[in-house]
């Protein structure tokens, strides 16, 4: 990939990833504050301030690598939102919730990008210098947030939906399944590279991604 089609990806892809990975995590916050936890909002968190949840590797250098290689989707995150779960009213029930807001939150926006693109693709022929880029823009946004949408509903700690599946198990399986969470980030970087991710949910990514877009075009 040459220079110049890295810098039009970039210029594509750098807003939606940005909104995808921080409202993310800034619903995680805003739902456990709602739920009796403050630490979020007590450190300030619950802002859409990109300096607050940016990582250099999660939010900037994987997404740059991955665009830069071709990749066909894009992945990123920002510095978890901090949860104390021991303040929430109910805390086995409350972080079903809470894990859940952020996956719920990127379903939210790839919907909204497809809605936003379906009335953006009436506009192509009459404001084309608008419609065009901001069209592309919709797409990459329906399709980062089907990734860090399904991709965080796998049922393995630390990802939401094995925070789910903690609170929903009985007590012994939830505590054998949190005892994954020290190793969990480790798992999840060993089935990247291996491709197993890819191969059993890139192909569910793309295809509700392509279906929005579908529709919407």
């Amino acid at each position: 990939m040459n220079i110049d089609a890295i810098i039009q990806g970039i210029s594509t892809w750098a807003l939606p990833v940005l909104m995808a990975i921080i409202l993310h995590e800034v619903a995680h916050g805003w739902v456990a504050d709602r739920l009796g936890d403050n630490t979020a909002r007590f450190m300030g968190r619950l802002t859409l301030n990109p300096i607050k949840h940016i990582d250099p590797i999660g939010t900037i250098l994987i997404p740059v690598l991955l665009l830069a290689i071709g990749s066909p989707f894009l992945f990123g995150y920002a510095k978890p939102v901090p949860i104390d779960f021991r303040k929430l009213r109910n805390p086995k029930r409350d972080m079903i919730w809470v894990a859940l807001a952020g996956p719920a939150t990127n379903l939210l926006l790839a919907l909204l990008s497809a809605l936003v693109l379906a009335i953006t693709a009436h506009l192509l022929t009459s404001f084309m210098w608008v419609a065009r880029p901001l069209a592309l823009m919709c797409q990459a946004s329906i399709i980062i947030n089907m990734v860090l949408c399904i991709f965080n509903l796998i049922p393995l700690p630390p990802l939401d939906g094995g925070r789910v599946a903690v609170g929903l198990l009985p007590g012994p399986m939830a505590y054998q399944l949190s005892r994954i969470e020290p190793f969990g980030f480790m798992i999840i970087v060993l089935l990247l590279v291996s491709g197993v991710f890819q191969s059993v949910i890139g192909p569910l990514i793309m295809g509700s991604a392509n279906i929005l877009i579908n529709i919407a075009l």
